[in-house]
């Protein structure tokens, strides 16, 4: 793996946006940029404003990459694990995210920026647990993950 500037310069790029949205939901609307309350207030509407303002931020979130895509190409994306696999991690995020009461994007971005205990000490879980997961996998797997 190369460092490459211009990859870092996105990377800083995307964070920054994403932290210049979040802070702009906040302070606009009053609300937290999480992505599982967004998901969750789509999923048990109550026919009000939040509703729409979930619909719009989710389509944001899958527009833009679309968009981006149809303007500078599609990247190319691997997968070097199976497909059940994916599946179980998927469902493993979704069970975290409801037992912490929060995804990574409320609690790593926007609560961790707020100071929150509650965020900092979800935040440190999950990237122990992630870090841990990720030092297994290698142990068992042979460096594949």
């Amino acid at each position: 793996m190369r460092f490459e500037l211009t990859d870092a310069l996105a990377g800083l790029a995307g964070g920054a946006m994403i932290g210049v949205a979040a802070a702009l939901l906040l302070l606009g609307v009053g609300r937290i940029a999480g992505i599982s309350g967004v998901v969750g207030g789509l999923l048990r509407p109550t026919g009000q404003a939040a509703d729409g303002d979930n619909a719009a931020f989710l389509a944001g979130l899958v527009g833009a990459p679309a968009l981006a895509a149809l303007v500078w190409g599609a990247p190319e994306i691997g997968a070097t694990t199976s497909v059940p696999l994916l599946v179980a991690a998927g469902l493993l995020v979704g069970f975290g995210t409801r037992m912490g009461s929060g995804c990574t994007s409320g609690h790593g971005v926007c609560g961790m920026s707020r100071l929150s205990p509650r965020s900092l000490a979800a935040t440190a879980t999950f990237m122990a647990v992630a870090a841990a997961i990720v030092a297994a996998m290698r142990l068992t797997l042979g460096g594949a993950a």
